[in-house]
């Protein structure tokens, strides 16, 4: 098979969208009133839970019921996916995001994997999602379905070497998914038979995100305001670079990287199965100024056709969910979530 090669070197603007070659001293259409927040820097506030001890130890049960109260959002530790892989992601994701954009362009044609800048909100099949108000977020990024890699081969060697290196990550992330899950849905007493229907191994995909460097990081954000539409979502942050917030009693607070850790966070699906008692938390991502910003996260969510009964909601499939989602990002440019589906108050 005939294979493409790497340009040995680019210059940042050629492995840039083309959207931000001319915009990268510009002012970004984003909020200035959430953008001039200064966020809390405080490493010890954030829950620490130990994946190993969730399903033995009591103690570290009651601590993750309360993280999912109280923060929607927790640092896992003892998570069992080897350090050398967690590597080994990072250095192949930063070579790929090297390539010229037309070479990252080329490679993800007619595969699985979808390259996509601009914005975080896609389509069932990866490609950026128009929307009322073009929001642009300075992100860049792939989305990876994990349940279709295996049926593609690249012409491309570093993507190739991606591919294999994200089914291995993947099955780590759902074993891990899976646990936690079962955890949860045994603290609230959830009358949940099977785990599978809501927590659908074939539905993970994997997003890996570049935020690139802007001289003037505090004109626009690597990812506006959003809540997650899935049941979880789990990080892996790189390079100590940090940029992710999350919104805790109407302050923003930074989320740092730690090595060893991943970030895992309560997502609509999660929080309308527990009747609001756990929350999808709000979160953005700032860029740096000196610095690309890479991560990887995980995301899982219910099988589509099945329904998601709650005293809170009226019920709903996620199909339902995803395409009311889509309906208002493209009407009136931004995602309402759960609120569309409330049973009382109001849901405009």
């Amino acid at each position: 098979m005939a294979t493409t090669t790497i340009p040995e070197e680019t210059t940042n603007l050629d492995n840039y969208p083309p959207l931000f070659r001319h915009q990268n001293n510009q002012t970004l259409n984003t909020n200035p009133e959430n953008s001039s927040d200064d966020p809390v820097q405080d490493l010890d506030l954030f829950p620490v839970i130990d994946l190993q001890g969730v399903t033995l130890n009591p103690h570290e049960k009651q601590k993750l019921l309360v993280a999912c109260k109280s923060w929607g959002v927790f640092r896992l530790v003892n998570h069992g996916i080897p350090t050398n892989l967690l590597t080994q992601l990072e250095n192949q994701a930063k070579e790929i995001f090297s390539m010229s954009f037309e070479s990252k362009q080329a490679a993800t044609s007619n595969s699985p994997i979808s390259h996509f800048w601009g914005t975080g909100i896609l389509t069932p099949r990866g490609t950026a999602l128009e929307r009322g108000n073009q929001l642009i977020n300075w992100v860049e990024g792939f989305n990876v379905p994990l349940g279709k890699l295996s049926q593609f081969e690249y012409q491309v060697p570093a993507f190739d070497s991606f591919s294999v290196l994200l089914q291995e990550y993947g099955n780590h992330l759902s074993r891990i998914a899976r646990a936690l899950f079962e955890a949860m849905v045994k603290n609230l007493d959830l009358d949940v038979v099977s785990s599978k229907p809501y927590l659908s191994e074939e539905t993970g995909y994997v997003r890996v995100y570049r935020y690139p460097a802007k001289s003037d990081a505090d004109s626009g954000l690597g990812m506006e305001e959003h809540t997650d539409s899935s049941v979880l979502s789990i990080l892996h942050q790189s390079d100590g670079v940090s940029g992710l917030e999350i919104l805790k009693d109407d302050k923003w607070q930074t989320v740092n990287p730690l090595p060893n850790s991943l970030i895992v966070n309560v997502g609509d699906m999660m929080q309308a199965l527990s009747d609001d008692i756990f929350k999808s938390v709000t979160h953005r991502v700032k860029v740096n100024k000196e610095r690309d910003r890479v991560s990887i996260c995980y995301f899982v969510f219910p099988t589509g056709d099945v329904p998601v009964h709650s005293s809170s909601y009226k019920p709903f499939t996620y199909n339902d969910f995803r395409a009311q989602v889509d309906e208002d990002v493209k009407t009136i440019g931004f995602k309402v979530g759960l609120q569309r589906f409330k049973l009382t108050g109001n849901q405009h």
